[in-house]
């Protein structure tokens, strides 16, 4: 049966189903946010002047200052904020002449108004989407006074340089190569050294507001989706300035290099599900390897917590180590493609063997779109597997550099046994039928 059609604009078109299921959408809006306005003025023990019911009836009031503003004119809704806009004054003007001069509730009845808006043109997805938003932030007041409050002056200012970096330097940095090769690239040196500090200031931040321990693991399993030779270089770094978490250190490095396997499957199935077969035995031997060294350093952990004691997190931004890991990423660029120039067919195995020193998404998605043009799938399975097993070395070299005598023999252990687990990967994809 054909819909009745309530609107039929040149625009804009509204039947009699899409204007109930609409409305609900905006009724559940405003019953949501409204029951977490008076949830927490119970808690507080506070009055506030608008509720449930108050939320729900602005919600629908924008709803329908929206159908009117369609329906006959676009002033009508105008109008309609406008006098939202007025009642949320006058409520401040009492409230904070009794000497309460917040005004989220405030806030949040105007944005509840233009979410009854936004539901009635059809825009439920994002009214949903930012609903939630709001009603997280709504939520948080307490834990996040509680963070704020302890937040020092250094910890501010690298935030702000952080900032700096990621939004007024980083955006205008250019997007094209020069130089020899024509590999140097000032927006991907911009990345890495971004993505190199962030890691170490996000890891910074969790295990001061964490604990020693809970903040590390969680750093490493976030950055090991991103890059794991970076969780390997900031956590290095990070068991010299404090010894005692080097058992801690380890787990995030082992970790961050488990998910690098994962990584590599979702990047083959993206670009070349072909290459999967030959490579589920060599890439599943090192993911159980990875994953049985991190559950059980984890589990060591667990039952000797209580050895442990409560240590600084250290210099939040380190810029100097990042800078120095985009150097050495763009020297690596350079030597890889002059591997490529000079040595041919060879030169895709020295490429892959180079490439691992920085990470392997790169070499990896390369090697998976030239196979299916340019290269067998056989050469390309090696060196990927190839690039995995290198990059496993580099990071028992960086762990080896940069870290302490403690994280050296845990680093050891574990890498050594997922080295072992990829080689016989290796020597099952080349030597068995």
């Amino acid at each position: 049966m054909e819909e009745t059609i309530m609107i039929q604009t040149q625009d804009f078109q509204l039947t009699h189903v899409d204007f109930f299921i609409r409305m609900l959408v905006a009724v559940g809006i405003g019953f949501l946010l409204g029951l977490e306005r008076e949830h927490s003025s119970q808690i507080k023990k506070e009055e506030i002047f608008a509720g449930v019911r108050t939320f729900v009836f602005v919600v629908i009031f924008g709803f329908l200052s929206a159908f009117l503003g369609v329906y006959f004119s676009i002033w009508i809704g105008v109008l309609g904020f406008l006098a939202t806009l007025i009642l949320v004054a006058i409520s401040y003007w009492v409230t904070s002449n009794k000497g309460e001069i917040g005004s989220t509730t405030e806030f949040a009845t105007l944005i509840a108004f233009l979410l009854g808006c936004c539901s009635f043109l059809g825009f439920v997805e994002a009214s949903l989407t930012v609903t939630v938003m709001v009603l997280v932030v709504l939520s948080i007041k307490t834990p996040l006074k509680n963070i704020i409050g302890q937040i020092t002056q250094v910890e501010m200012f690298a935030l702000i340089k952080f900032v700096v970096l990621a939004l007024l330097i980083f955006p205008f940095l250019p997007d094209e190569t020069f130089g020899y090769y024509d590999v140097f690239n000032p927006r991907e040196l911009g990345w890495v050294i971004l993505l190199t500090s962030g890691v170490g200031f996000i890891g910074h931040l969790m295990i001061k507001f964490l604990g020693d321990r809970r903040g590390i693991l969680f750093t490493g399993i976030a950055g090991g989706l991103v890059s794991s030779t970076v969780v390997t270089w900031v956590f290095s770094k990070k068991s010299k300035q404090s010894p005692d978490l080097s058992k801690d250190c380890s787990v995030a490095i082992l970790v961050a290099s488990t998910l690098m396997v994962i990584r590599v499957f979702v990047w083959i199935s993206i670009f070349n599900p072909a290459l999967l077969p030959q490579l589920i035995i060599p890439m599943l031997s090192i993911l159980v390897a990875g994953f049985g060294v991190s559950v059980y350093y984890h589990k060591i952990n667990r039952e000797h917590s209580g050895l442990g004691k409560a240590l600084s997190p250290g210099e939040p931004l380190d810029l100097k180590s990042a800078f120095f890991f985009g150097l050495l990423y763009t020297v690596i660029l350079f030597v890889v493609s002059y591997a490529n120039g000079q040595f041919g067919t060879m030169g895709i195995f020295i490429s892959s063997a180079i490439a691992s020193l920085t990470d392997i998404d790169a070499i990896t998605i390369s090697v998976a779109k030239l196979a299916q043009a340019s290269m067998d799938l056989s050469t390309a399975q090696n060196a990927i597997l190839l690039a995995m097993l290198c990059n496993t070395l580099v990071k028992i070299g960086i762990s080896v550099w940069a870290g302490s005598k403690q994280l050296r023999g845990y680093v050891l252990r574990g890498y050594g046994l997922i080295f072992l687990a990829g080689l016989i990967g290796f020597l099952v994809l080349n030597f068995l039928p």
